[in-house]
């Protein structure tokens, strides 16, 4: 039985260039988010994201103040 012919790419690979992906256009966005804008657009595509951070923080609250409260 032979052994199978190694695979060899049909071009070099160039790191300095992205790589090219069939059916895959990439677009350059021409304004960049801020972290506001971001948040927000993942906020409203995804809320579970809002109320786990409600939940931290409500968490944290409590812990604090349970920290702050003189012992008897």
């Amino acid at each position: 039985m032979a052994a199978p012919d190694p695979v060899t790419p049909g071009a070099p690979f160039e790191p300095s260039q992205p790589p090219v992906i069939e059916g895959f256009s990439p677009s350059i966005c021409s304004t960049p988010e801020s972290f506001k804008e971001k948040f927000l657009q993942k906020t409203r595509e995804n809320p579970m994201i809002a109320a786990q951070g409600f939940t931290v923080a409500g968490i944290l609250l409590g812990l604090a103040a349970s920290a702050m409260k003189s012992p008897s």
